[in-house]
């Protein structure tokens, strides 16, 4: 059983590695428009459906980052069953995503389908037995037919409505939160000290994942804590080796350089080589300083009323912009500060410590 949940988790995050580009390229195409439209005084590119003109055709191009937006789970679905059984299974792995998002399943029934498809493609490969005059049409005619079929049954005629209603209750649990004052201070602690703890392994991927899932359902505001804790432990130790020389060695002084612009696009795996040192020690105060960062940037009234563009930068995307910037250096202050107080970075990296490899942090997505 571990072994197959090991597996499973590999696959899921191949799906997800597939579907990093779709959900950022989107996500961008969504979000430019309307802030151009913003500088322009115009609040909103609807009333312009069914109009000409320049701000038409914004709203054109919006529309488009939407589609992509709105592909996530097929795409998601697709690549999960790919990753477990090759092509035969990457069809219906389409189809199960495609029906999760038609019949409001979500994230959890493209999951759902994924693996039917998968595990249905490689069970018929062990225990279907043709002639071999007949091979060539397993992989085109029978494996497909079987997936396609079992995630038609189960995804559209069993499964369908109780998981739209399990999906539906989360996205409105999750509405009430990022509406809710304690609530959203809550869901910001979360989710920056997972964003933190193990910078782009599984934990971090979860709640990023989660994150764009909540931005199909046009769920935003965790999207804002996400991309500030994303850019904290790089910043952190960027900051680090400005204020605090005497605690890192040349190598890691010129590490610092690289995470200045790994801080500012927002890419956590610039911290990996600081943490590596004294991970036991270095994995909380991050994971603190991510929390601290994110819950600053909540109490500080930052809001996403569009989808919210990750990095430094994403702050002209999010209404009390400061206040996003403000959160993004607290965080950053506080690791900046603590880590060289506990740790020598002073140190030949061939004694770095084990507890955390780089093996589970860097997920391979090929």
């Amino acid at each position: 059983m571990k072994k197959f949940f090991s597996e499973a988790k590999g696959h899921l995050m191949t799906g997800i590695g597939y579907m990093l580009p779709l959900i950022i390229g989107a996500s961008l195409i969504v979000a430019i428009p309307l802030i151009i439209a913003l500088f322009c005084g115009v609040q909103s590119l609807d009333p312009y459906a069914e109009k000409t003109g320049f701000f038409h055709t914004l709203y054109l191009i919006n529309q488009v980052g939407w589609t992509g937006i709105g592909l996530v789970n097929t795409v998601l679905a697709g690549f999960v069953a790919y990753s477990i059984a090759d092509k035969p299974a990457i069809g219906a792995g389409f189809i199960g995503g495609a029906i999760a998002t038609s019949t409001k399943a979500g994230f959890l029934g493209a999951v759902i389908a994924a693996f039917l498809a998968g595990y249905t493609v490689k069970w018929c490969k062990e225990h279907i037995k043709l002639p071999d005059s007949m091979q060539q049409m397993m992989p085109l005619v029978i494996l497909p037919f079987f997936a396609t079929g079992v995630v038609a049954v189960v995804m559209g005629a069993i499964l369908a409505t109780p998981l739209s209603a399990i999906n539906t209750a989360l996205v409105d649990w999750l509405k009430a939160m990022s509406q809710s004052g304690t609530s959203q201070l809550v869901l910001a602690l979360v989710l920056g000290a997972m964003i933190a703890s193990d910078m782009g392994g599984p934990i971090n991927k979860s709640a990023w994942m989660a994150g764009n899932v909540l931005l199909t359902e046009h769920i935003y505001q965790p999207n804002v804590y996400i991309n500030c804790a994303i850019c904290i432990p790089p910043l952190a130790y960027a900051i680090s080796t400005l204020i605090r020389k005497d605690r890192f060695s040349n190598s890691f002084k010129d590490a610092g350089k690289g995470n200045w612009v790994m801080g500012f696009i927002g890419i956590t795996e610039g911290a990996i080589p600081f943490t590596l040192i004294k991970a036991s020690r270095l994995i909380p105060i991050n994971m603190i300083g991510g929390a601290l960062g994110a819950a600053v940037t909540c109490l500080l009234g930052a809001k996403a009323s569009i989808p919210p563009v990750g990095g430094i930068y994403g702050f002209i995307t999010i209404s009390n912009g400061w206040a996003y910037l403000v959160g993004m250096l607290v965080g950053a202050l506080f690791i900046a500060i603590v880590a060289p107080m506990v740790v020598d970075f002073n140190v030949d990296t061939e004694n770095e410590e084990e507890t955390l490899s780089e093996e589970d942090i860097d997920i391979s997505f090929e």
